[in-house]
């Protein structure tokens, strides 16, 4: 298993960028999938980005262009870059990794995005 702490959340200005971290426990390098999900108030929590063992990322269209998912296995940390913020994206960000047998997941971070 692995512990999860996400950071860089806050408010932003629509338009506005910001960048969360997930950083990991212990190493990052062997685990296939990790990623990011995000739940507004009221909402279904939903997928924003994934980043597999070979690096390959997956991102829902909604989402395509302005999120991207990288991630720095010497620091054993996962980020996601926001660009062109926008209201509808306000919401509390979690990191996952999966994991067998169960996934693990962060405690979550709040974004606001607002004037």
């Amino acid at each position: 298993q692995v512990q999860l702490v996400e950071s860089g959340g806050g408010l932003v200005q629509p338009g506005g960028s910001l960048r969360l971290s997930c950083a990991a426990s212990r190493s990052i390098f062997s685990i296939n999938v990790m990623g990011w999900y995000r739940q507004a108030p009221g909402k279904q929590r939903e997928l924003v980005a994934r980043i597999f063992g070979n690096g390959a990322t997956n991102y829902p269209d909604s989402l395509k262009g302005r999120f991207t998912i990288s991630r720095d296995t010497a620091k054993n940390t996962l980020y996601l870059q926001m660009n062109s913020l926008k209201p509808e994206d306000t919401a509390v960000y979690y990191c996952y990794a999966h994991m067998v047998p169960v996934d693990c997941w962060g405690q979550g971070t709040q974004v606001t995005v607002s004037l």
